[in-house]
């Protein structure tokens, strides 16, 4: 698929338009409108708004309000079989890494092996590395000792090895499942994980290295941040950590299995095929990431001398402070079923063909229209790929997982004051509003606009 590939006829099996199509799109923009003010004004909890946006679209639609309903229930209970149990075996997982010390092992190791002109590159790694399994939030939290210590120790802007840390935990926040984003989206455009999980490493590799280390340079001399001197390092109560080989080895397991599926699936092509059959049970992203929950228990539990006891409560306290995050994507369904029944991405298919208008970049445009006003990356994937849905019929597998990533690079877009992970980047930094913007803005912008250069490159080729 080129860069400006125009988009495929619209599939037979797609949704028929309940209603014309000027009442379709007031349908939309008025649910749209409605989640971004209760969302940013009314101060409501995004389940809520979406629960409410689904039921504005179905009824301005003109849709019986009982099939609204039907749908919306269907949608959420769909999305909370297909993605709620990946989410939570990823706080398993990152919780594990956390908690052992394997997460400190890491960031140590690569860190302690960099010199001077080589940190900020080695904070990007770390990043990405910290970045895969675990949610933003919480690698940021696990990152900034070493952050505040790195540039101590180097005598350099905090943003200067800060901004490219920052830049690999986003990029895979935004572009490699399991990240609830990805995965979500996945779900919703029917993309295949394997395939896109390589994808959007290729994606990520490059845009980190121009948002982090390259960009985090030229922002550490705008912005000159000098580090605290009173954080000092969480000592976790552990017997001792996983080695660094090992912590590695499982950190990467799930991706390994996942990414053997995709190239035994394209090697073999035989379903019949004994080899195929196993690599498709032990790739399939819920068994890949469940054994590598289990292996996380015994190299990062048992093997930082942790017993069975708090083995078991550390995985446990990992699913509360998801609960908000899987709700938000339940409802999410609920609205992405209520858009596809009353027909809207058909709408928008037949449209944007005949306008001739390219899909990755309309998949974009859409998740950083909807970033900007919700401040939310969850939403603005969420909504973008469900108003995607009809628009990817016909398409490859490979073509699919660019529209993934397309939402993806357009959900990080330009964070700024709406957004709960500005704050808590000026918070910890200890900025301004202004010196967050040129800083931790500017560099989700660059994040978002190269992955979206690096999304339309592949397109050439796939």
């Amino acid at each position: 698929m080129t860069a400006n590939a125009l988009l495929p006829m619209a599939g037979t099996d797609l949704v028929e338009p309940v209603a014309d199509g000027w009442q379709l799109i007031l349908a939309a923009l008025a649910a749209i409108a409605l989640i971004v003010v209760l969302i940013t004004l009314v101060k409501l909890h995004p389940f809520l708004a979406l629960i409410l946006g689904g039921l504005t679209v179905g009824i301005i639609a003109g849709q019986n309000v009982n099939d609204v309903l039907a749908s919306l229930t269907k949608g959420i209970g769909d999305t909370t079989a297909g993605v709620g149990a990946l989410i939570a075996l990823g706080a398993m997982f990152a919780v594990l890494l956390a908690e052992s010390g394997g997460a400190d092992q890491i960031v140590d190791t690569i860190v302690g092996r960099a010199s001077g002109r080589m940190l900020p590159w080695a904070m990007a790694a770390v990043g990405a590395i910290i970045g895969l399994p675990m949610f933003f939030e919480i690698g940021l939290v696990l990152l900034m000792p070493v952050i505040y210590l790195v540039a101590r120790r180097a005598r350099v802007s905090l943003i200067t090895v800060g901004i490219p840390a920052l830049a690999g935990l986003s990029a895979m926040h935004g572009f490699v499942p399991p990240h609830p984003g990805p995965v979500t989206a996945i779900d919703y455009l029917d993309a295949d994980l394997g395939v896109t999980l390589a994808l959007g490493i290729l994606v990520a590799v490059p845009t980190i290295i121009v948002a982090g280390p390259l960009f985090g340079g030229l922002a550490g001399r705008w912005v000159v941040v000098e580090p605290p001197h009173t954080w000092e390092s969480e000592e976790r109560d552990i017997a001792r950590r996983p080695s660094f080989g090992v912590t590695i080895a499982t950190v990467l397991l799930p991706v390994v299995l996942m990414l053997g599926k995709a190239v035994v699936d394209i090697v073999v092509d035989d379903p019949e095929d004994r080899l195929q059959q196993t690599a498709d049970v032990i790739g399939n992203p819920f068994v890949a990431l469940l054994i590598a929950v289990l292996v996380a228990m015994v190299t990062f539990g048992r093997g930082s001398g942790m017993d069975r006891g708090r083995i078991s409560d550390t995985v446990g306290s990992s699913l509360g402070p998801i609960a908000g995050i899987l709700l938000i994507v339940a409802a999410g369904g609920g609205f992405k079923q209520v858009l596809v029944n009353t027909g809207i991405g058909t709408l928008l298919a037949d449209w944007a063909r005949d306008a001739n208008f390219s899909v990755l970049l309309l998949a974009w445009v859409l998740a950083v229209l909807i970033r900007l006003a919700t401040g939310s990356a969850t939403v603005a994937t969420i909504t973008a790929s469900s108003l995607m849905i009809g628009l990817v019929e016909g398409m490859s597998s490979g073509e699919t997982s660019l529209v993934v990533l397309a939402v993806g690079a357009g959900s990080v877009f330009f964070s700024h004051v709406n957004d709960a992970g500005f704050w808590l980047v000026k918070e910890y930094f200890g900025m301004s509003v202004g010196q967050t913007i040129k800083t931790w803005s500017l560099m989700e912008t660059v994040l978002s606009v190269t992955g979206l250069v690096m999304v339309l490159f592949l397109g050439i080729f796939i």
